[in-house]
């Protein structure tokens, strides 16, 4: 068999995806070796081709499906919600939470959030979806004075955005943010469903009152790389300070 032969068929199923809508879940290594009379080895090469051109996305354990990347768009001018960049993007956004639990803030999301050490805080922890296809996962770090009801309000509503508004009377803006490609490890690559060291983005932001000035809540949200493509525009805001990477890792928000 000519050493080209996967080339053939992921060119063939690449035909075939691009009548597909977003999320549609595709043949199997087998079937596909079925189908075009090939063994396991080159039907799997044909997906891996597929994988590495971005149009499907493996999500282990599930399968795979095909993938239209989203911009997501993180911008001064933009509100900071996950659903509504998903939504506007043109995919179908749909968020779960995996956990809300009340504990301190860390010592230097404290001073970030501009409240004494040892404020006590809701930790968000919740898994997003594009396309029913898993894309996100992130924490909120949310002092408790902004919204004191979180763990109910997030059952009822998806949007943490839309919840600083009706229930904290907030306009919730980015104050900051930074976005940077990075490996991920075993516990994030469980969540979003790919394998460990695969690349994803990892996106911090900070976010106020737009009225007030008053911080709100700090967000740290992974996203599959083959899924999303992070797009930043800047603006002429001041600096503001921001927390110390260099030495240490950004909290964990698994607990870890």
């Amino acid at each position: 068999m000519p050493r080209s032969k996967f080339r053939e068929i992921a060119e063939q199923l690449a035909d075939e995806i691009a009548a597909l809508p977003a999320g549609t879940r595709i043949e199997t290594e087998h079937e596909i070796a079925e189908r075009f009379g090939v063994g396991r080895a080159a039907a799997r090469a044909a997906l891996q081709d597929l994988q590495h051109r971005m149009l499907v996305r493996r999500v282990q354990g599930v399968g795979t499906f095909t993938s239209r990347r989203i911009d997501y768009l993180i911008s001064p001018n933009r509100v900071p919600s996950w659903s509504q960049t998903v939504r506007s993007a043109g995919s179908r956004p749909r968020t779960v939470v995996r956990s809300c639990e009340l504990m301190p803030l860390p010592d230097e999301l404290a001073d970030l959030l501009g409240r004494p050490r040892g404020t006590a805080c809701h930790l968000l922890r919740r898994r997003s979806f594009t396309d029913d296809v898993p894309a996100a996962w992130g924490a909120e770090w949310v002092p408790v004075d902004v919204v004191p009801e979180l763990p109910v309000a997030v059952r009822l509503v998806e949007s943490l955005d839309t919840i600083l508004r009706d229930v904290a009377g907030a306009v919730p803006t980015r104050a900051w943010s930074r976005a940077a490609m990075e490996a991920v490890d075993r516990s994030v690559a469980g969540e979003l469903g790919c394998k460990t060291g695969d690349w994803a983005w990892l996106v911090e932001s900070l976010n106020v009152d737009a009225l007030s000035g008053r911080p709100l809540c700090y967000t740290q949200r992974w996203m599959r790389a083959d899924t999303v493509r992070v797009v930043i525009e800047s603006s002429d805001r001041l600096e503001i300070s921001r927390p110390d990477r260099s030495t240490d890792r950004s909290p964990d928000p698994l607990g870890e």
